[in-house]
């Protein structure tokens, strides 16, 4: 008998023992729970906004600021309630403090006065504009092909007395995304800030001159550029409190010369309903937010899992603005011009 109250206590010691394990281990499960976020702001530029990514809102149109953008599916994705976009095409650092004219009537605030002490979630696009480089990249690289086809025409215009402008200029714009993350941290001193990094628009080998026109030599100079304004975007990240969302290297693959359906980036084309040349395509969109996503939800952000999302999301679209109504206020807002 003696014995057998031995063993009976040892067996309920043993599951106590277990019982409190478990418990610990719920305990520890909920404690390392991801974060919920109840208002979330993004600030940036049109790789935020979307031009022409089906359908645009229009506060104000000329933003060009599309229901479908990355911020309008990390708030669908992670079911954040209070969700204010105020980026905008064209925009650059200095728009996050004065007020941003747009085309097709309109002006846009500040944008940093969507930020409040409630804020508790800001994702920042922003430093491409900064100082031209991109539109300089753009608007002059393609014009240069046929100048030296297999060369690099665009480098050397770029390049004065030994100094490449436009890794200058990106020096410089470090600088300015540095103080746009530390005032947003000033103004939102609760909120969870991400930088978020420019995907991926040229391949790492090849060419595609009827995509991308630019000459052969230029496609890796350009995406060295590229990958400075990323590295400039991080170092500001870290320099002024913030957490740096890579959304380059899961775009491998999906660059501009992956062509239909593959890739996240337009090319030279102007797609109505679809994208803005060289700028993001929903696609693109939809991936980011998978990666921010990822980051947000305590997960190493995939490409595997950022190419099941947009798989996923062919077809759909954010149902955020009324689509008739959308149409018919943006006919009766170019009647008006």
């Amino acid at each position: 008998m003696t014995h057998g109250v031995g063993a009976r206590r040892a067996l309920v010691s043993a599951v106590l023992a277990v019982v409190s394990l478990l418990s610990m281990g719920v305990g520890t499960a909920s404690a390392a729970a991801p974060p919920r976020y109840d208002h979330y702001v993004a600030l940036g530029d049109s790789y935020t906004s979307g031009p022409f990514i089906p359908w645009m809102r229009l506060s104000p149109i000329g933003c060009a600021r599309s229901t479908n953008n990355y911020p309008s599916w990390v708030a669908s994705r992670l079911g954040i309630g209070d969700f204010t976009d105020v980026s905008c095409g064209g925009a650059d650092t200095t728009n996050m403090t004065k007020s941003q004219s747009v085309p097709l009537f309109g002006t846009n605030s500040p944008q940093f006065a969507a930020l409040n002490k409630d804020t508790d979630l800001v994702t920042i696009g922003i430093g491409g504009n900064d100082y031209g480089v991109f539109g300089s990249v753009v608007n002059t690289c393609p014009t240069l092909r046929d100048s030296d086809p297999v060369g690099a025409p665009c480098q050397r215009h770029f390049t004065v007395n030994g100094v490449d402008t436009l890794l200058a200029s990106i020096a410089k714009t470090e600088q300015n995304i540095t103080e746009v993350v530390r005032q947003t941290r000033k103004l939102a001193p609760k909120a969870k800030v991400l930088l978020i990094g420019y995907p991926r628009i040229v391949p790492p080998t090849g060419y595609c001159p009827d995509i991308l026109p630019m000459a052969d030599g230029d496609y890796r100079y350009l995406d060295s550029i590229e990958r400075a304004l990323n590295t400039a975007v991080a170092n500001a990240a870290k320099a002024g409190g913030g957490t740096y969302v890579d959304t380059y290297g899961p775009s491998l693959g999906h660059d501009a010369c992956a062509g239909d359906g593959a890739a996240w980036v337009q090319g030279k084309s102007f797609n109505l309903f679809a994208a803005f040349p060289y700028h993001p395509l929903k696609a693109g969109m939809v991936a980011e937010a998978a990666i921010i996503a990822d980051l947000l939800t305590g997960q190493q952000p995939s490409r595997a899992r950022a190419e099941q999302a947009v798989r996923a999301a062919a077809g759909q679209r954010q149902p955020q603005v009324n689509d008739v109504n959308t149409l018919t206020q943006l006919a009766r807002s170019l009647g008006q011009g």
